[in-house]
């Protein structure tokens, strides 16, 4: 019996069955080494960095301001950076009274 191609004319994939997953091959398997060592090692882990772009930290904020971003839908956390960094741009070598 032949095998039932995974897309359509639009390159839509259809819906899995059993046995087309039965039959696929592991990444090992069909991809080059070279490939396999710059991926992911396992799912939810990120690839290495060429340079490290990031500083992960732990803050709080009010309600309302985390509110205000998360409203705005999909890269909430990307807009409150550049929101910082706009205000950087604005306020150079500012300093809070503590």
């Amino acid at each position: 019996m032949k095998k039932k191609p995974l897309t359509n004319a639009e390159g839509d994939v259809r819906e899995l069955k059993s046995e087309d997953i039965r039959s696929m091959r592991t990444a090992k398997e069909v991809l080059p080494a070279g490939l396999l060592k710059v991926l992911p090692k396992s799912k939810g882990q990120r690839g290495r960095q060429k340079a490290p772009t990031k500083v992960a930290v732990t803050l709080r904020y009010s309600p309302e301001v985390v509110h205000y971003f998360k409203e705005t839908g999909q890269g909430w956390q990307v807009r409150m950076d550049e929101a910082l960094k706009e205000w950087i741009k604005k306020h150079p070598h500012s300093r809070i009274a503590s």
